[in-house]
């Protein structure tokens, strides 16, 4: 038997919730609605949502980026504060009626999380002589 073809195989494409979406489900829970009623409301299945509500803390305390569909432990608020700075260097740019370009912006977001980064490194030096 041969490998399997990409067209033969067939299935759902993975849906990502928003934060929000997450939020929501999280709330009607709190508030009574049972596991098997929101499985039906949000057509998801029960592992699904029981996921969602085993990391209920993890999503409540997160404080995340607009549209933000992942919660990960693996990133820092470094890299959502330098999505805002961007953002608004952006929008800078763009009402100063400059062109902005990959080569000008790639720069200056390393720019942006470097300064982050190090003004971190600071903070967290400070925090370790005051004990």
């Amino acid at each position: 038997m041969g490998p399997r073809k990409v067209a033969d195989i067939k299935g759902k494409k993975r849906m990502m919730l928003s934060m929000e979406m997450k939020m929501e489900k999280i709330k009607k829970y709190e508030a009574g609605m049972s596991l098997s009623v929101l499985t039906k409301e949000y057509g998801r299945n029960r592992s699904a949502i029981g996921t969602i509500l085993k990391q209920k803390e993890a999503i409540k305390g997160a404080t995340p980026s607009k549209g933000m569909n992942v919660f990960s432990n693996k990133r820092s608020h470094v890299y959502d504060e330098m999505k805002r700075l961007l953002l608004v260097w952006i929008k800078d740019k763009e009402m100063a009626g400059d062109t902005i370009i990959e080569e000008i912006i790639c720069p200056k977001t390393r720019a942006i999380f470097g300064d982050l980064v190090h003004a971190q490194a600071e903070a967290d030096a400070g925090e370790g002589t005051s004990k």
